[in-house]
């Protein structure tokens, strides 16, 4: 069931917010009196929309199984065309989510600004300047260029809106993506100083100051500042081992039906930053059951056994669903439902997305500390990994015949590569099947200029159309919705 954009799209944000579901209490924005209830306002600082249903459409984890649930959210990405409408899950949606955010973001900075007492708004004006960061982060990565020293200040961003919005059609500019970059630096390293854990009642749906330093390790590597990557990665999580998914213990004790709802508590240590929001992509479990999604090749190609460069076997648990054409990890909850009213049969579906994980910090962490020539440390955080993910294996006591070496990863890809290259893309691999089914691996094809190419099949299974999409190609860059013609913007990459 699809829950369609019902509040009136007015530039780049939502002017008058969407019902709230979940029991969340309405934006009351004229009574934004105390801290408690800033706090409250910055409760829909977070973008309500999933990139998931359309990055991982657009990435090689996906092809076509030649049947499957069809829908448009996950059709049109995977042929590279534009969403022809703005419902869950699709590019539109997604982008009005991040502004919608940006805007409690920024009526929440004026209510700290404009307070008597502004030494008891730090915890919120904390939070709302690194959320206000993450939005826009995550509309630079999609619908910009990726960040390149030598062009950031030539490619064109998107608009870095830092006030409430008073006026209709008021005009942006998209600037530069090196613009939109020191803008996000500034909040970010402003605002995660102010954070104080302390304030929230649920933390995990909250920048703390593990989930800011999480986000900040991230947006230096995307940036190619390893070390401030590396710096703000160790902070993070200082420890990885504890907080790892146990893939090879707990996680090995639950059946398929209770894998995906401990997967995405906020009580998993792994999970560093949640979000709820409308979303069909998990409910009913389509992101398996899609067409166009994890095939039986592709899912043997990411999921390789035996293993390279380690061996054994994976302990990701894997299955298929209807059907032998539907392979997945049925990690993401299937089951999230907000009925209207409680004798009604109808009502929202949503989704719960891991934004930032601690997984994602291990990678960023070994991928800037592999750029930085530190092979060993990265190796050894690798290991760890490793030792949470193969079958028989004590977290943190890989055993040596496991254990990865810089000769084992050269010799895996043939020793065609120095130890850098090989580690990356080793590295690259072990996020792809990390993150199946999230989304994740689009981005990683975007900063690294990877070629996809996506075959449509016919009757009997055969190819009958292809498209390649290369590391030049405008369609790498998702379409601005056309409704930001209104605010003076003409150029929507397509």
């Amino acid at each position: 069931m699809k829950y369609k954009l019902s509040c009136a799209l007015v530039l780049l944000v939502l002017l008058s917010a969407c019902d709230k579901y979940l029991e969340r209490e309405p934006d009351n924005r004229a009574k934004l009196t105390d801290p408690a209830k800033v706090s409250q306002l910055l409760a829909s600082a977070y973008p309500q929309g999933s990139y998931m249903p359309f990055t991982e459409a657009m990435s090689d984890n996906a092809g076509d199984k030649g049947t499957g649930e069809a829908d448009v959210t996950n059709s049109a990405p995977y042929a590279f065309e534009s969403v022809s409408n703005s419902e869950q899950d699709s590019p539109d949606y997604y982008w009005y989510a991040c502004y919608t955010a940006i805007a409690s973001a920024n009526q929440a900075l004026q209510a700290c600004n404009a307070a008597t007492n502004p030494e008891d708004y730090q915890s919120q004006k904390g939070e709302a300047l690194v959320a206000r960061a993450y939005a826009h982060f995550m509309l630079v990565t999609l619908y910009a260029k990726p960040y390149d020293p030598a062009t950031a200040a030539s490619n064109p961003g998107i608009p870095y809106v830092t006030e409430p919005e008073t006026v209709v059609n008021k005009q942006y500019s998209r600037g530069t993506v090196a613009d939109v970059y020191q803008n996000i630096e500034s909040d970010l390293t402003e605002g995660l100083p102010l954070l104080d854990d302390a304030s929230y009642k649920v933390p995990r749906y909250h920048f703390t100051r593990s989930a800011a330093n999480a986000f900040a390790a991230r947006f230096y590597l995307y940036k190619k500042d390893y070390d401030k990557a590396v710096q703000y990665a160790n902070t993070a999580v200082p420890d990885l081992l504890p907080n790892l998914r146990p893939w090879n213990t707990r996680y090995q004790t639950y059946g398929i039906n209770n894998l995906p709802a401990e997967y995405q508590k906020t009580t998993e240590p792994a999970n560093l930053l949640l979000v709820t929001c409308p979303s069909s992509y998990t409910y009913g479990l389509l992101f398996i059951r899609y067409r166009y999604g994890l095939t039986p090749s592709i899912k043997n190609e990411i999921f390789d056994t035996p293993l390279g460069v380690t061996g054994g076997d994976w302990a990701y648990i894997t299955g298929y669903v209807g059907s032998q054409k539907n392979p997945g990890v049925p990690k993401l909850n299937y089951t999230d439902f907000e009925a209207s009213d409680p004798s009604s049969n109808f009502g929202l579906p949503y989704g719960t997305v891991c934004l930032l994980t601690t997984e994602d910090v291990l990678f960023n962490k070994t991928e800037a500390n592999v750029y930085l020539g530190n092979y060993d440390a990265a190796i050894q955080d690798l290991n760890t990994f490793l030792s949470t993910r193969l079958t028989g294996v004590t977290p943190g006591a890989l055993p040596a015949n496991r254990t990865i070496t810089q000769t084992k990863v050269r010799q895996h890809y043939n020793n065609a590569y120095n130890i850098q290259e090989a580690l990356i893309r080793y590295i690259l691999e072990l996020r792809r099947l990390e993150f199946v089914h999230e989304g994740m691996r689009w981005m990683d094809m975007l900063r690294y200029g990877l070629t996809v190419t996506h075959d449509f099949v016919g009757a009997g299974g055969v190819v009958t159309n292809s498209i390649t999409i290369d590391p030049d190609s405008k369609l790498r860059q998702l379409k601005l919705p056309d409704g930001v013609k209104l605010s003076g913007i003409t150029d929507l990459n397509r």
